[in-house]
């Protein structure tokens, strides 16, 4: 199909947005109308325009959405040909061979992936500034072959018109997806509030001695999740007939890649590339932001720097990762085809000699690779985030962040204890209502599916005793920790784990052990009072009294594990 043919498509599918919108609103005052007409008055009418005003506002506000928001490209960091020319040059090359203008910028993000963006006119049909949007930690994990083949994919993008007619297209997405969005989010708001009514009328009625009452939502905000789905017929039809022309265009760039950078090339980084991106998501979850719970950031470049000895550390969890490549799009609607058909695609084409090319890191196309993952904080983390203190290193960045969600619990347990003794819920009140016989009726107070509500002797405390083993647990490792007893293991590929530091004696405390014991049948707490006992030092004398009970403590994360399964994350 060609551009003026594709233009014309794009701009047709793009009106039907606004007809699709204008029948919804023609329906929804016929309906208003006709009631009133038939005798519909007072209170009634009232609610009926209130919901129809609600229902109208996320249609009418798709209306006003006539262009995508410049702010809405991938936040990064612009470099110059001065400041990365080896990088520079590399794309022009590629250009080159592509066959087409080299971008007028190269902006480099903090995300897994590469885009092409393309600033024209006219519906597309006249060309404007390109802009060339390359992922830091693809820089950081593949090596330089495998990079330059991202590049030569998007390139390949310019040179078929792609980026001139994407607007068109991609605006009309946007707009459908955003409509969509808006229905269910008012829908989960509604739902919330609905949720939270019951919760808190269930909590009265359990500290009133009587059996809590389902949460439940019910039908809560289903006229906005019904108007989601009337959308979602629209973006189905939307889709369906763009998504074939999408995945050709990512089949050429594909094409277009081995072509110019070699088979095997391209074929090695569409293994790579889902495997980085289910890493890198899992590395900002754990790492990067592990010292927000104690507002405290990783040593300056390490937001992004670290990302780089995790993916060494786990080098053979990303290489069974390779293995198993993502049969399914990310989505139905993903204009990326599945990653294995890309790959098979490529794979049959014949070999073509260029498998010792680029064998080296693709981070030594960056001049400056610690300056540039500095500055990229100082671009992509919000002014909020960059006031925060930075740790000296990892470990502190886990010490810290560890005994802040250990101060900082509101598990199951906290909730049922405070409601029980009408005390603030410390280990000590725990404690006290075990060893007075009172720990299974303390977990009638805990939130309880209707199964183990019914249950009762031994099938009930086997419902009951998960919960109860994670909020004592998490209150023995916070008072631990307050006395600073607990040390943490930083690793890069392992779960961080925590050390209790020696009973008098010599003696390793085994706080699971304790822990179990507590929440038996016949309960004992003497090994996990025997575990909390103040341990005498230089500066306290063993006759000094107990410190106090901590505060609220929260269950020890395992920090971090790898990923479980691939993303279908991928250039393009």
């Amino acid at each position: 199909m060609g551009a003026t043919l594709r233009a014309l498509r794009a701009l047709v599918l793009l009106a039907g947005f606004y007809v699709f919108g204008l029948l919804l609103l023609a329906a929804i005052l016929g309906v208003d109308v006709s009631l009133a007409l038939a005798g519909l008055r007072g209170p009634g009418l009232v609610e009926l325009y209130v919901l129809s005003a609600l229902v109208a506002a996320p249609i009418v506000q798709g209306f006003l959405m006539l262009r995508t928001p410049h702010g809405e490209d991938p936040v990064g960091l612009e470099v110059s040909d001065a400041d990365e020319p080896a990088l520079w040059r590399t794309v022009r090359e590629l250009a080159d061979a592509v066959g087409t203008r080299a971008p007028n910028r190269i902006v480099l993000t903090g995300e897994v992936g590469a885009a092409v963006s393309e600033r024209s006119r006219f519906l597309g049909m006249l060309p404007g500034p390109r802009a060339l949007h390359l992922g830091l930690p693809l820089v950081q994990g593949l090596s330089e072959a495998q990079l330059r083949s991202v590049l030569a994919h998007e390139l390949g993008h310019y040179a078929h018109a792609d980026t001139r007619l994407a607007g068109i297209t991609v605006r009309g997405r946007t707009q459908v997806l955003r409509t969509i969005a808006r229905f269910e989010e008012r829908a989960d708001r509604t739902a919330d509030r609905e949720r939270a009514r019951l919760r808190e009328k269930s909590e009265r009625a359990v500290a009133e001695g009587e059996q809590g009452t389902d949460v439940a939502p019910g039908r809560a905000g289903v006229t906005y999740r019904t108007m989601a789905k009337v959308y979602g017929l629209y973006a189905r039809f939307y889709f369906w007939a763009t998504l074939a022309g999408a995945r050709r265009q990512e089949f050429a760039a594909d094409a277009a890649a081995a072509r110019i950078t070699g088979r095997d090339a391209t074929v090695s980084a569409l293994r790579e590339i889902p495997g980085l991106s289910a890493a890198h998501g899992f590395y900002l979850d754990r790492y990067a932001t592990l010292g927000l719970a104690a507002d405290l950031l990783p040593p300056r470049g390490e937001v992004f720097g670290g990302f780089d000895r995790m993916l060494a550390a786990r080098e053979l969890e990303l290489a069974s990762m390779r293995a198993g490549l993502p049969a399914d799009a990310a989505s139905r609607y993903d204009a990326h085809p599945p990653v294995q058909e890309r790959v098979r695609r490529i794979e049959a084409l014949a070999p073509d000699g260029r498998t010792d090319e680029g064998k080296g890191a693709a981070s030594g196309l960056l001049a400056g690779m610690d300056r540039t993952l500095a500055d990229l904080e100082d671009v992509v983390l919000s002014d909020t985030v960059r006031s925060l203190p930075r740790a000296a290193g990892w470990q502190e960045l886990l010490d810290a962040s560890m005994d802040a969600r250990l101060r900082s619990a509101d598990s199951p347990v906290h909730r049922a204890l405070a409601m029980y003794t009408q005390a603030p819920p410390t280990l000590g009140a725990l404690l006290k209502v075990i060893e007075d016989g009172r720990l299974w009726k303390l977990a009638r107070r805990l939130p309880l599916s209707e199964q183990a509500a019914a249950a009762q002797g031994r099938a009930f405390r086997e419902f009951a005793r998960p919960a109860l083993l994670a909020g004592v647990k998490a209150m023995a490792l916070a008072e631990l920790s307050a006395e600073s007893r607990l040390t943490w293991k930083f690793s890069w590929s392992e779960p961080a784990a925590p050390r209790v530091l020696p009973l008098p004696g010599g003696s390793e405390p085994d706080v699971e052990a304790a822990v179990k014991a507590a929440v038996a049948d016949i309960p004992d707490t003497a090994a996990l009072r025997a575990l909390l006992a103040p341990v005498p030092s230089a500066a306290t004398s063993p006759d000094a009294p107990d410190s106090p009970d901590s505060p609220d403590l929260p269950d020890a994360p395992d920090l971090p594990d790898a990923p479980d399964s691939p993303a279908a994350g991928t250039a393009g």
